[in-house]
């Protein structure tokens, strides 16, 4: 449960800078039978799919860093999922929001692509 509310509250987080950089919250915590996507968020005519990481600690490469080829994927198919409910596609990046402390939140943009 605490781990729930944890990343509930880094998602906030997340949500509430990056509408102050300008974006406009589409969707929290789309799921589909690939996985999830913590934010959908629309940066002018872009649809950004937005993966929050929160740690602790930066052992091991720190919340950016945890997003691993396999994580990319299981988002990747999970994208294609809520594209595929779209009427026309518009461009799409995929971001990672890195959460660490009370320090301010490192917005990684285009953290990766369908290339993996």
């Amino acid at each position: 449960m605490l781990k729930s509310l944890l990343g509930q509250s880094a998602e906030s987080r997340a949500a509430a800078f990056l509408k102050t950089q300008g974006l406009k919250l589409v969707a929290r915590n789309w799921r589909s039978r690939f996985g999830e996507i913590d934010l959908i968020m629309q940066d002018d005519s872009t649809l950004v799919f937005i993966e929050v990481r929160l740690r602790s600690r930066s052992d091991f490469g720190g919340a950016a860093a945890s997003v691993t080829p396999a994580k990319q994927k299981k988002l990747l198919a999970t994208a294609r999922q809520y594209l595929a409910t779209l009427k026309t596609l518009p461009p799409c990046r995929f971001d990672v929001v890195a959460l660490s402390g009370d320090s301010a939140p490192e917005w990684i943009r285009n953290a990766f692509d369908d290339m993996g």
